[in-house]
């Protein structure tokens, strides 16, 4: 992994942290109930750091989906 891509990723412990447990099973629900985007890797969840703070300020976190192509004159 690219260093500029682990800086912007939590560590295993920090996910712990964030969600309370050490099974990726129930990092997986916390982090669903929360409404903080993730993805799950095997047994590994990849959380950003980028989204962590903008749930820790209360604001809506969405996924990108990708370009709306249908948008663009």
């Amino acid at each position: 992994m690219s260093a500029q891509l682990s800086e912007e990723l939590l560590s295993a412990g920090e996910v712990k942290a964030l969600t309370g447990s050490a099974n990726p099973d129930e990092q997986e629900r916390v982090l669903k109930a929360d409404g903080i985007p993730f993805r799950r890797r095997g047994r590994r969840i990849l959380v950003s750091r980028f989204h962590t703070r903008e749930w820790l300020a209360g604001r809506v976190v969405a996924p990108s989906q990708g370009v709306n192509l249908a948008l663009v004159k």
